[in-house]
């Protein structure tokens, strides 16, 4: 798991489900990345247990696992600005 937060792209990733939910067109967009490439981060991340999902007719939603993610998000970005 610390592997996937020592990643920048995917620990932008996670902050930007820290607020709340996103599909993968929203997070590739406030990335500007392509959305093949989000969609690969989060399949990774998911499987991780970082990240959830649901679906809403086509669109997939996804947000921060539970609470413990932020708090590692949050003392990772504490430790590395140290």
């Amino acid at each position: 798991m610390f592997k996937m937060l020592g990643d920048e792209a995917r620990l932008r990733t996670l902050e930007m489900l820290v607020d709340r939910e996103a599909c993968v067109s929203e997070l590739a967009a406030a990335g500007n990345e392509q959305i093949s490439t989000v969609s690969h981060r989060l399949k990774l991340l998911r499987a991780e247990g970082l990240v959830s999902r649901r679906r809403e007719g086509r669109h997939v939603y996804y947000a921060l696992a539970d609470r413990h993610v932020f708090e590692l998000i949050q003392n990772a970005l504490a430790h590395a600005t140290e």
